[in-house]
């Protein structure tokens, strides 16, 4: 008996006194590590482990896509031709664009029903400066951007400094914007953009030579690799788990996969799409800033746990704040996006199911509306869903009534997936 707890008190005392070799101990047994030791029997344990939990992650999205591809493509073969393909990847970007905005507001359990509305006052700001008055393209597109995010941080401002609740002041800010819109462009109604201007040209405008395409993947698949290897590295030498090598060339295999396919598919038409590159481009970015910043991780926080948040030190006004004011400058562009598809500015921009489609390309992606579980990318799968169907339904000659039917059906399933997940990860603990 004595020598047993002779043995264990050296064992406390080794540890206490030598704390590096506790801390590899923890490491040893991380469940992550022990994942993939196990080789592709542990990943499989891993993913049964995570759909049991209710860790779907974007899974049931991207399921979801590919089976309307596939219903789609059997009742029509021009679906996925590469010209309405290309044609899809360019319409869904102004959408896409405000998703993104609306992402942000989603990950603090928010809402903001004014992003339509400011989206139309943008394009309407920009045609009355540069066609009616005749200002310099660049200053007058630099203005309606900033006209968005004036709106956003008004929003933001009535909501976390005076305290109404986010659904009431950009429900005010949707009426209000709509109004100042219809001001703005006069009794006329419609603008016409320079069908050869900065504007048009963000939706018409296409890299002709097929090294663009080829080239913006090979970029992309080079840098997910770099970046995911030297991350792994930093990680190691911090003694933290990493994913192994062989992991992380799977998944830029992967990668490459899809981004070359896609390439062939845009080369086959008219080449890549300047819009397509702009949207990437502010996906990749603002998903660096929500995983990668401070700013990002105190969003998140948000999300879970206001008092918490104010606690741990965040200025929670500030962050709301600053939150709406993006969602405002994305609805900004998003606008700008819309306006240059249909070469104008109109009382009908931002009006009817326009909002609906943007709230739910964020929801059906994967963004929760409970707060604090979403990514920027989230946006892109929604947007990608919207407008397969609509474009699927109008080439089968379906009315509007029903492409609302369908896609109001697939956002209350996402938002019963959505709830449910809550829920089964609450029962496991992870909530």
């Amino acid at each position: 008996m004595s020598t047993e707890k002779t043995s264990t008190s050296t064992a406390e005392d080794h540890s206490v006194t030598n704390p590096g070799a506790a801390a590899k101990a923890v490491t040893a047994v991380d469940p992550r590590l022990l994942v993939r030791e196990q080789g592709l029997a542990g990943y499989w344990n891993e993913f049964k482990r995570k759909m049991k939990a209710g860790d779907l992650g974007s899974i049931p999205v991207v399921i979801g896509l590919l089976v309307i591809w596939a219903i789609f493509t059997s009742l029509n073969g021009n679906f996925l031709t590469a010209g309405n393909f290309s044609d899809m990847s360019v319409a869904m970007v102004g959408t896409g664009m405000i998703a993104v905005g609306i992402v942000f507001v989603l990950l603090l359990g928010e809402i903001d029903l004014s992003v339509g509305s400011v989206s139309g006052v943008a394009g309407a700001m920009f045609a009355v400066l540069n066609i009616t008055h005749g200002m310099n393209e660049i200053l007058a597109l630099v203005l309606a951007i900033l006209t968005g995010t004036v709106a956003g941080a008004i929003h933001g401002f009535f909501f976390a400094k005076i305290g109404v609740p986010a659904f009431a002041v950009t429900l005010a800010g949707l009426l209000f914007w709509q109004g100042f819109m219809l001001q703005v462009l006069g009794s006329n109604g419609t603008i016409n953009l320079d069908s050869e201007g900065l504007v048009v040209k963000l939706t018409s405008y296409y890299f002709s030579d097929v090294a663009a395409a080829y080239g913006l993947a090979l970029f992309a698949t080079a840098a997910y690799f770099l970046s995911a290897f030297f991350d792994n590295r930093r990680r190691e030498a911090a003694g933290v788990p990493s994913r192994p090598l062989n992991e992380i060339i799977v998944r830029t295999v992967v990668l490459a996969v899809l981004a070359f396919a896609v390439a062939i598919v845009f080369n086959q038409y008219k080449g890549l799409p300047l819009a397509v590159v702009i949207f990437l481009a502010f996906l990749v970015l603002t998903d660096f800033v929500l995983r990668r910043t401070s700013y990002g991780r105190k969003v998140f926080a948000l999300g879970g746990s206001v008092e918490a948040s104010r606690r741990a030190g965040i200025n929670v006004e500030m962050v709301r704040i600053s939150v709406f004011a993006i969602a405002g400058t994305f609805a900004a562009m998003g606008g700008l996006f819309v306006a240059s598809k249909i070469a104008s500015a109109n009382q009908g921009a931002g009006t009817g199911e326009f909002l609906m489609n943007v709230i739910a390309a964020a929801v059906i992606g994967g963004t929760s509306l409970f707060g604090g579980r979403g990514r920027t990318w989230n946006a892109l799968l929604g947007v990608m869903v919207i407008v397969s169907i609509q474009y699927g339904l109008a080439l089968e000659g379906i009315a509007s009534p029903v492409q609302y039917m369908i896609t109001g059906g697939v956002l209350l399933a996402t938002v019963v997936i959505d709830a449910v997940t809550r829920k089964t990860q609450k029962s496991a603990g992870r909530a």
